[in-house]
């Protein structure tokens, strides 16, 4: 934490907390002085020239005068490597074992010298220098990985390094995580260090909570992902390039990454978008499926709230016809009830089964700051976990103490398996309260509530050992590990329900994340926005922000065009900080109404794009060149989305407007609204009043929603003359462990008549109401 982050923390959270703050990070940084020795003098070293190569499977290690480079292309089509012999594993990025290498793939003589690694999808070239070139199997250069460089300290330590990096003029970045000035990176440094921004992640310049190095780079050449697996403090420069206007001299796009410490090691995935997340996913780990409820509208109550209050709230949505299917609730910490949360809630599961039998559920806030005080039953228990206790240590073998809270508090050790297994068994108090999910809280330097963490702080790093620079990134990551078994172990029968602030690459394995309260004003609508965005390219399709932020100081205008953004994004919670719709009555209460009501008709869509999410990979809310990576303008264009293939959004993101251009893909798209068709490519200008935001179809979408009755009803957009359509649909298997069956359909236009056909043969087993025509629909 430097001095302005010092000054911001007194100024947010008042005078006292903030005094302990500021003492906190002091007494880390002299812990920090002590304990992490200085450089010193370094000695540079690059690969040096081509000694010679071993083949092996899959492909093989070239040695240079002063390191070796490993490649190999593993089985599905990723391809790996890495310098001075690191290894794939250990990963926290990996699910389990690295892949096997794909034996088709051989490391042989390249033309200029060098070697080279044939695969399916991929060429990887190396030079006799030492750069590493990945082309498209007809050759074209996607990106240059050029000679990396190396500064060890003399007197021993960790060596951080640089890899710079070239891909072709006309290309873009993505990715990084969740940026709120993304998604599309533009020059600048991007640091890797998951940080809290105080009560919100704002645009350009403030820390973001959910780092990763992951870029997907989209140019006419194709596209491909590119991840650092390196859980050390790093920094990102990126620099777009710029074509000579046909002289022939253009500028590449530059990438270099800088790292603090730990290994430089490589994956690498390339085609379309769509094959590029499904083989990161194969790699990282498909997304669990949040339960369906975790679908729906949902809100989150923090302060000083009580059972009254918990109740008024549900019973205002239920007489204002208000979907509602979650309350998140800040009670604390697992193991703990304090006196003061008894006396708000003196019967919770009394509560929670009411609330439950009128279809909403409670979520509990958990967080990791354990008070560190004797007779404290979860700091006792801890310190009786393994032969050294849960909580993390410093060099001499000592808790660390922070401050958070009502005090002094330490942080347990979840990079730790026994830690991980004590921790997860804490959440059966959580559900033996009644409450459904967790959700980890978001205020400290890891984007989770609890003391700060000297940089010296000592960690078990799954028994290797080390310090918390290398596990700083992945802290969120094995809280929400420890938290996702911990409820799968104590009701086997339900999918968890599990959220974190934070995280790194793997997180989907264990629950969604959310952005926090962004930015106050319009800026925090394109925020917002750009941060799910990031967050789905990066292989966590299951996000979204507070909407309102917990601030809630908005417009009326401003707070309707957040609740119609989180409306169509995956997660959709808003915050008690605003007050309630029917509080403002008339105008905000009715158009309240219309988008909460069509967050539920879409329901059956969203439950169809979690489940596609975790076959596929595919993220639910996609960039609008998604199917069209090779259309440049798409690639530039960022104020919109497509919700799954059928959708695409247009949010209102500027002050007043009722009108917006939107800048459509290939085909037919229509209205959902007014019904008017439009013809992409190109720009169009649509209608925005404020009651709605502008939703356009695709034409021959298939889409699934819930009918008039509360049943599945299949909606089809008419698809143009001599063009044909289609859907995925995935039923609602319920909140267990049911395999998820996935159903194909097909819509085609004859003789004027809109056909609707399953994949398989047999009838269409529900209704199907045709949209954008007057033609009957045949079945």
């Amino acid at each position: 934490m430097n001095g302005r982050g010092l000054v911001g923390s007194v100024g947010l959270v008042g005078s006292v907390r903030g005094m302990r703050a500021v003492r906190s990070a002091w007494r880390n940084r002299r812990a920090d002085a002590r304990a992490l020795a200085s450089r010193g003098a370094e000695r540079a070293r690059v690969p040096g020239l081509l000694v010679s190569a071993e083949p092996e499977p899959g492909g093989g290690v070239v040695r240079f005068a002063r390191s070796r480079l490993r490649i190999h292309v593993a089985v599905g089509g990723a391809v790996f490597w890495s310098w001075d012999d690191a290894g794939p594993l250990p990963s926290y990025a990996l699910p389990g074992a690295a892949p096997e290498p794909d034996p088709r793939a051989e490391l042989e003589p390249d033309t200029d010298g060098g070697w080279q690694v044939v695969s399916e999808r991929l060429t990887v070239a190396v030079s006799q220098q030492g750069a590493v070139e990945l082309r498209t199997p007809g050759g074209v250069l996607l990106r240059r990985e050029l000679p990396p460089r190396w500064w060890e300290p003399v007197d021993g330590g960790a060596a951080r390094w640089v890899q710079r990096s070239q891909v072709p003029a006309d290309a873009r970045f993505f990715g990084l995580g969740a940026r709120a000035d993304g998604p599309r990176l533009r020059g600048g440094a991007y640091g890797l260090w998951n940080s809290d921004p105080g009560a919100r992640s704002g645009p350009v310049g403030e820390p973001p909570a959910l780092t990763m190095p992951v870029q997907v780079v989209v140019s006419d050449a194709g596209t491909h992902l590119l991840f650092h697996d390196n859980t050390w403090a790093g920094r990102v420069t990126l620099c777009e390039g710029e074509e000579g206007a046909g002289s022939g001299h253009d500028r590449p796009g530059t990438c270099e990454v800088r790292m603090e410490g730990g290994p430089l090691r490589c994956w690498a995935v390339a085609g379309t978008p769509a094959r590029v997340l499904r083989g990161w996913t194969a790699l990282t780990g498909a997304p669990v499926v949040p339960p369906s409820w975790a679908l729906g509208p949902q809100q989150v109550r923090c302060g000083s709230g009580d059972e009254r209050e918990v109740r008024r709230v549900v019973a205002g949505h239920r007489e204002h016809g208000l979907p509602l299917t979650a309350l998140h609730l800040d009670t604390g910490r697992p193991g703990v009830r304090r006196t003061a949360e008894t006396e708000r809630f003196p019967d919770l599961p009394g509560l929670a089964k009411e609330l439950r039998e009128d279809g909403v559920r409670l979520v509990s806030a958990v967080d990791p700051a354990v008070r560190a005080a004797p007779g404290n039953a979860v700091y006792e228990a801890g310190r009786r976990v393994g032969a050294a206790g849960a909580f993390v240590r410093d060099p001499r073998g000592r808790e660390v103490l922070g401050e958070a809270g009502p005090g002094a508090c330490v942080c347990p050790d979840f990079t730790d398996p026994a830690v991980r297994k004590w921790w997860g068994t804490l959440y059966e108090e959580r559900l033996a309260q009644g409450f459904s999910g967790v959700w980890h809280g978001g205020s400290g330097p890891a984007g989770l509530p609890g003391p700060a963490l000297p940089r010296s702080a000592r960690h078990a790093l799954e028994g290797r050992g080390g310090d918390h620079r290398e596990a700083h990134n992945v802290y969120a990551l094995a809280m929400a590990r420890a938290g996702y078994e911990g409820l799968r172990g104590l009701r086997s029968g339900e999918r968890p329900f599990l959220l974190s602030r934070s995280g790194w690459a793997g997180s989907q394995r264990y629950g969604g994340v959310r952005s926090g309260g962004v930015t106050e004003g319009w800026p925090g609508l394109r925020a917002s926005l750009a941060l799910v965005l990031g967050a789905g390219l990066c292989g966590l399709p299951y996000s979204g922000p507070d909407v309102g932020g917990f601030e809630g100081s908005s417009s009326p205008e401003l707070y309707l065009r957040r609740l119609q953004l989180g409306a169509y994004l995956p997660f959709f919670r808003s915050c008690a900080g605003q007050r309630e719709p029917w509080e403002s009555g008339g105008r905000v209460l009715a158009d309240a109404r219309a988008v909460l009501v069509e967050r539920e008709r879409l329901h059956p869509y969203f439950v169809s794009l979690a489940h596609l999410a975790r076959l596929s990979g595919a993220p639910c809310v996609r960039p609008v060149w998604w199917g069209s990576p090779g259309d440049r303008a798409l690639r530039d264009y960022e104020d919109a989305f497509l919700l799954g293939d059928g959708l695409l959004v247009a949010p209102v993101l500027e002050c007043g407007a009722v009108r917006r251009a939107v800048r459509l893909p290939r085909g037919r798209w229509y209205d959902t609204v007014t019904g008017r068709a439009y013809e992409g490519p190109g720009q169009v200008e649509v209608e925005a009043p404020p009651e709605r935001v502008p939703v356009l179809a695709r034409a021959g979408a298939v889409i699934p929603v819930r009918g008039a009755g509360g049943g599945l009803e299949l909606e089809v957009w008419a698809p143009a003359a001599g063009r044909g359509g289609g859907g995925l649909v995935v039923r609602d298997p319920g909140d267990g462990w049911e395999r998820a069956e996935v159903e194909r359909y097909t819509s085609r236009l004859v003789e004027g008549r809109v056909v609707v056909e399953r994949d398989g043969g047999g009838p269409v087993p529900c209704p199907v109401r045709v949209r954008g025509a007057a033609a009957p629909v045949q079945r």
